[in-house]
């Protein structure tokens, strides 16, 4: 039943036509009846033009901005938003008024229209994309239910008021209210992945008035559905007439000039093969296109754990049985000869996949030597709350958290397999002998208890309780002298997984007591490859790298110890030694030699997150500590303490931050960094919706920062500083003329030179040195880390290089004003013969100079050289030409060309002479100096790089843990009977499955 808003449903009466709801929230109350187009087509928003007036909302999604007639004046307004475009509008009119016109209003006009029209292009190719993407949502097909029946339309056809026939794994792009479903009880489960990242099943349920009428007869319920000459107006005019001359000095070109740099340097990002992830035909992308130099300065890295660092695959790997570990240690190597795959052809079942190598426990459980590993399987196929379906003849689960279906998949490989459950049971296979379970009671899994149990009758009619759990946490409910528990404690220091301590709710910790140990499970969640290596490097760059995870202590700073956060060689100190210095909160330092520091917070669960967060003073105490060392890992985070953890970091620090995740819950923690990259993950899309950067795989951040980054940031400063040089030096020059023409605003340069200048003469050249220069290859950058540090300390961009920069220009524009007024002081050369000189002097300097900055050179540099002076004299040339000076002799007041070797004689020395600064200071680096980057260069030997050896585990006692991170199971729904059949439906292919063949059994 589509509606329009999520509300409270009151009442519903049926009527002989059409049935009517009504919705109720506060005072207000609306009315809805169902298959009504004609009542609800009154209430529909009519369209006038490009006006909307509606009260009820279509279902059609519309996220574009600008339709026919709205996108001018909105762009329009979107645009002239930006200062930029507004003082060189406000130049434009100065330019109109004839009594202050210094130079021509259509040379500044006409490179404002070119703007405008790009950016306009630009945000109407974004709409259309928009549009594009709307258009394919709104045309997906769906049931409507209709005078004839049930009829396939359009998604944007839904009106308020239709009943719908949704199918399985349909998406469903409106709101609906559940009427019936066929299911019993009316139980439906939807997947919200694309809205909150969230993967697991959530069950919804009709209300049983609906329900039992669409049950009771579903064919006839859904058929009833002027001034004085002053000399302060002189000066008045003379000010305004300066501002119109010094406009270049910002031109309108260094906007668009530098957004397009952005976009370019994005499509290189996404045309990178080293971050192209063939698995899933999934490139690197840059959504946002304006921080591509940030990436360059990162001091801060912020991650998430679980889907980030690992993959988000869980592999069962070892367990204990009876005190005998079966599978491979972690020191053991897989060899086939060893370790070769399980024979598990007996099982009908088998599916393959197990990561599971050790055949002395699959011939216990087939010849029945073990009642312990029996009983162990038991429990793992008994004692989950996953759900099973039968899908082309193979049984698939549906699990609320990756460890139970890693249990329930394991168990059915090795032939205890989960074949249905209903309210009251739960029906197996055990070795080929089909079992059926009473279930009981269902104690469900929480983060306080930290397990789960099931109470169930045999089929002989025996009472079990059969429980799983961290192993703190069963440990303490054996029985008193438990057989294999020392065995089993030794065997959990050796799978090196481990939990804490649990709150026990009084009536299931009276059920849970004197139970007898079966085994402990080992399940691995992967690292993601290369993330050790980029951790490494990242570090070696000088970032930060704080994880930031909902896993407890032991589990989090083993991951550390996996993915090289903390060395192994690295002393652990208890937190006590330095609470002065933070909020008296469990923390672990960690001291790797006599300069590097790590910490770790592993405890930053409730309590010591808000007491950082609330007192400034500890905040930035601990911010301080954690600047002294190198890594810092926060353990039981929830995702709302780690975007406070991120403010906690700008707060108090200036460095740039970057977060990453791949989860809905790591949103908060990517918005509120400067930099937020999205991982394309298993937890839906919401993680990558709301980043800067979109990856496949954590190994490519290293990539991107180092590489990217640092290019990124090379080139946008060497383009500033040159595009400073170029404009004031250009610009400054009418300040100097200014002293000699009794500052009357005279131009010193032609009309048509002022904006040939910045579009045609100096702007190729620079566009080529921001997008393709660098300082060090690709391979450089990541074999030398170090080098990244330029960005964090911002060498290239400061105050100080700034300051440079202006005085250069200064310097260069005195020379191109007075060395030129000096050369003709005492000959007969007129006003047209200086400027040339003038314009000709700075076109040469300024190209000179952007070709000692470059040094990276690419056939598009020397190109883009060529054609811009070639353009110079084409160009003057052609507007000094007779014809458009006998033509327009007000625009084009210049005619003729010189020859004279005095003219040439100047430009030559105030071209040398401008440059001149520029050429010593590159000599005496060269001569005197031998930078970092010179020193990479000539290092042509590749560095070996030594991998750790095994964990040091120090003192520190480590168990095994289970994951913690997850919310309530669906345990009540199950033992409250709601939507489970109350006898165990017919296996669909469990049949065929039993007495199949055996082509596909061995799939290992």
């Amino acid at each position: 039943f589509a509606c329009s808003d999520s509300l409270p449903l009151l009442t519903v009466r049926t009527q002989n036509i059409d049935t009517t709801i009504f919705f109720s929230v506060s005072d207000n109350t609306w009315e809805v009846k169902a298959n009504c187009h004609h009542f609800h087509g009154q209430l529909r928003r009519k369209p006038f033009r490009c006006f909307r007036q509606r009260r009820n909302a279509e279902n059609a999604v519309r996220s574009y901005r600008y339709t026919v007639l709205t996108f001018l004046p909105l762009n329009l307004y979107e645009q002239f938003q930006r200062f930029a475009n507004i003082f060189f509008l406000l130049v434009v009119i100065l330019q109109c008024v004839p009594a202050i016109a210094t130079i021509p209003w259509y040379t500044t006009l006409l490179p404002l229209i070119i703007v405008l029209s790009v950016r306009g292009m630009k945000d109407l190719s974004a709409d259309l994309a928009r549009r594009r993407s709307d258009s394919q949502i709104n045309s997906r097909p769906c049931d409507v239910l209709t005078p004839a029946g049930f009829t396939t339309l359009q998604w944007k056809d839904v009106c308020i008021g239709d009943v719908l026939r949704i199918h399985k794994d349909q998406i469903i792009p409106a709101d609906l209210l559940l009427l019936c479903s066929s299911e019993p009880h009316s139980l439906c489960y939807v997947e919200t992945a694309d809205i909150d990242g969230e993967t697991n099943l959530k069950y919804r349920q009709a209300l049983s008035i609906t329900h039992s009428e669409l049950i009771s007869d579903p064919m006839e319920v859904l058929s009833a559905l002027g001034g004085g000459s002053t000399p302060v107006y002189r000066g008045f005019l003379a000010f305004w007439g300066y501002v119109i001359l010094l406009s270049p000095s910002m031109p309108i070109a260094l906007y668009i000039t530098f957004e397009m740099i952005h976009v370019v340097h994005c499509l290189l990002i996404g045309w990178d093969l080293h971050m192209y992830w063939a698995n899933n035909d999934t490139p690197a992308q840059a959504r946002s296109k304006s921080l591509n130099e940030e990436l360059g300065q990162v001091g801060h890295l912020l991650s998430d754990k679980t889907g980030t660092l690992t993959q988000n695959r869980l592999i069962f790997r070892q367990c204990c049985i009876a005190g005998d570990i079966y599978g491979l240690l972690p020191h053991q190597k897989l060899v086939h000869r060893k370790h070769p795959p399980l024979d598990l052809s007996w099982n009908p079942y088998s599916y393959g996949g197990l990561h599971f190598h050790d055949q002395r426990l699959v011939d216990r459980l087939v010849k029945q030597q073990c009642p312990q590993s029996q009983e162990f399987l038991t429990s793992l196929v008994l004692c989950h709350t996953v759900m099973s379906e039968w899908k082309n003849g193979t049984i698939r689960y549906q699990a609320a958290s990756p460890d139970e279906e890693a249990l329930v998949v394991a168990a059915r490989e090795l032939g205890w397999v989960f074949l249905s459950r209903t309210r009251d049971s739960l029906t197996i296979n055990a070795l080929g002998q089909t079992l059926n379970y009473e279930l009981l009671a269902l104690l469900d899994f929480t983060s306080d208890r930290r397990r789960m149990s099931v109470l169930v009758r045999e089929p002989g009619g025996g009472l079990k309780l059969y429980c799983k759990g961290a192993d703190v946490v069963i440990l303490e409910r054996l029985q008193k002298d438990s057989p294999h528990q020392e065995s089993t404690a030794r065997a959990l220091e050796v799978d090196g997984l481990q939990e804490g301590e649990a709150l026990v709710e009084e009536l299931h910790g009276r059920m849970e007591r004197e139970l007898m140990l079966l085994g402990v499970t080992a399940i691995e969640d992967r690292l993601q490859d290369g993330v050790p290596e980029a951790i490494s490097s990242l570090r070696q760059a000088g970032i930060k790298v704080w994880v930031l995870t909902g896993d407890k202590t032991e589990t989090a700073v083993n991951v550390g110890y996996s993915c090289r956060l903390i060395d192994p060689d690295t002393n652990l100190l208890q937190g006590e030694e330095i609470q002065h210095n933070t909020c008296r909160c469990s923390v672990i330092v960690c001291r790797c030699g006599n300069d590097s520091t790590h910490l770790t917070s592993p405890q930053l669960s409730s309590s010591p997150i808000k007491c950082l967060l609330m007192f400034n003073k500890w905040g930035a105490r601990f911010v301080a500590l954690s600047n002294q060392c190198q890594s810092v890992l926060c353990c039981r985070v929830t995702p709302g303490q780690k975007a406070e953890v991120v403010r906690l970091i700008r707060k108090h620090t200036s460095s740039v931050t970057l977060a990453i995740g791949d989860g809905a819950n790591d949103v908060n923690m990517i918005k509120t960094a400067h930099i937020g990259v999205g991982l394309c993950g298993v937890e839906g899309s919401q993680a990558v919706q709301n980043a800067d950067f979109a990856l496949s795989q954590f190994s490519f951040l290293c990539r991107l920062l180092l590489v990217h980054g640092h290019w990124s940031y090379y080139r946008i400063c060497k383009f500033l500083h040159y595009f400073l040089f170029k404009t004031t030096a250009f610009a400054l020059v009418h300040i100097w003329f200014g002293f000699f023409s009794g500052f009357s605003a005279q131009p010193l340069y032609e009309t048509w030179f002022i904006p040939f200048y910045t579009i045609a003469y100096t702007s190729m050249p620079v566009q080529c040195l921001a997008i393709f220069e660098q300082d060090v290859s690709a391979e450089g950058c990541l074999r030398w880390a170090a080098l990244y540090k330029t960005g964090q300390r911002r060498d290239l961009f400061s105050p100080a290089t700034l300051a440079a920069s202006l005085l250069y220009s200064v310097y260069t524009s005195l020379v191109l004003c007075l060395l030129p007024l000096g050369a003709f002081h005492s000959t007969a050369l007129d006003y047209q013969t200086l400027a040339i000189t003038v314009a000709t002097s700075a076109v040469f300097t300024v190209t000179i100079e952007i070709i000692i900055q470059t040094r990276y050179w690419t056939k598009y540099n020397i190109a883009a050289i060529c054609l811009s002076l070639a353009l110079y004299f084409i160009l003057t040339l052609i507007v000094h030409s007779k014809i458009l000076h006998d033509k327009l002799p007000a625009d084009f007041y210049f005619t003729g060309t010189s020859l004279n070797p005095v003219v040439w004689l100047t430009i030559l020395l105030t071209t040398c002479t401008a440059t001149l600064p520029s050429l010593t200071g590159l000599a005496l680096n060269v001569v005197l100096t031998q930078s970092s980057k010179h020193r990479v260069h000539s290092m042509m030997l590749p560095t070996q790089v030594r991998r750790p050896g095994g964990f040091r585990r120090g003192g520190v006692l480590r168990h095994s843990s289970y994951a913690m991170s997850q919310g309530a199971g669906f345990g009540r729904l199950i033992t409250s009977g709601t939507g489970l059949h109350a006898t165990a439906p017919a296996q669909e292919g469990a049949e065929a499955a039993a007495n199949g063949t055996k082509e596909n059994n061995d799939k290992l």
